[in-house]
C-alpha cells in the first residue's frame, strides 16, 4: 500500500481529522496532567512538527507528533529522567521564551486501529526523522513506550530494554523499529509519565475495582499501578526508554 504523508503546516485544514483520528491508547494514559495541558498545543502552535498519513481514499490512518527543544540549555544537557513529561515542559517553555531549539523529541506515533500491522509506525518514524532533518536539526530523541512491555509489567524496565533477539535487535517490537531506523538505546526514563487519581477515577478509566492495597496490574500499563485505598487514591509512574537518532 502507499500513503501520502504531510504536515499540518502544509495542510492546516486537516487538523480536525488528524487530531480526531481514533487510536488504541489506554484511557488512563491520556490523563497525565502534563500531556493533558500541553499535547493538544502541538497541533496549534507547532504544526510543522505534526505529520499524518492518508490512505488512497484520503482517510487519515496515522499521525506523529514531535516538539523542538534546547537540550544544550543551561541546567539541561542530559535527557531527563522525567522523560515525556519533562520534554513537553521544556519545549513549551522554550517556545514561550523564544529559546532556539537544538533537538527534536518524538512525542507520539499513533496508527488507527484498523490500519495497524501494515508498517505505518516505521513509515511515520522515518517521516519524523526526515522532517526534523529538513528543519535543520541533527538529532531526534524519543522517550519510547515499548509496545510489548505491558505483557510483563513486573519486569524492571532496564532489564527489559536490554533484552535482545539472537540477531542482536531489541526484543521489543517498537524498540526494534527505532533501532532499525538508526537509533541507539540511551537510557531509561524512570518517571516519564505520572498519572494520579482517586479510586473512583481509576475505576472509571480501567473498569477494575481498585479496592486492594498494593500494586495493581492494569491492562496496557507498563508497570503496576500503586493503589492506596485507605488514602483514597492510586498512582501510576510509567518508565520509558530514551532512544537517540543521529540525523
Amino acid at each position: 500500500m502507499t500513503w501520502k504523508v504531510s504536515t499540518l503546516a502544509e495542510r492546516p485544514g486537516t487538523v480536525e481529522r488528524v487530531v480526531g483520528m481514533a487510536d488504541s491508547r489506554p484511557e488512563f494514559v491520556t490523563r497525565d496532567p502534563v500531556g493533558w495541558a500541553h499535547f493538544p498545543r502541538i497541533a496549534t502552535e507547532l504544526p510543522q512538527y505534526v505529520l499524518f498519513a492518508e490512505d488512497e481514499r484520503g482517510e487519515v490512518v496515522a499521525n506523529a507528533c514531535s516538539v523542538p527543544f534546547a537540550l544544550a540549555a543551561e541546567g539541561r544537557g542530559e535527557l531527563p529522567d522525567r522523560g515525556w513529561d519533562e520534554v513537553l515542559l521544556w519545549a513549551f517553555t522554550d517556545l514561550r521564551r523564544g529559546v532556539r531549539p537544538d533537538t527534536v523529541s518524538a512525542i507520539s506515533v499513533s496508527v488507527a486501529p484498523h490500519a495497524q500491522g501494515l508498517g505505518l509506525s516505521a513509515v511515520m518514524l522515518a517521516a519524523m526523522r526526515d522532517n526534523a532533518r529538513a528543519l535543520g536539526f541533527r538529532e531526534v530523541v524519543a522517550p519510547v513506550r515499548p509496545s510489548a512491555k505491558h505483557l510483563e509489567p513486573r519486569t524492571p524496565m532496564a532489564e527489559y530494554a536490554r533484552r535482545v533477539r539472537p540477531d542482536g535487535l531489541p526484543h521489543d517490537p517498537w524498540l526494534r523499529v527505532h533501532v532499525r531506523a538508526g537509533a541507539t538505546v540511551h537510557a531509561v526514563a524512570p518517571a516519564s509519565m505520572t498519572v494520579s487519581g482517586s479510586l473512583e477515577q481509576w475505576r472509571g478509566w480501567t473498569g477494575l475495582p481498585f479496592d486492594t492495597a498494593g500494586d495493581i496490574e492494569v491492562p496496557g500499563a507498563l508497570v503496576p499501578v500503586r493503589c492506596e485505598p485507605e488514602r483514597g487514591y492510586a498512582v501510576y509512574v510509567e518508565p520509558n526508554v530514551w532512544m537517540r537518532h543521529a540525523l
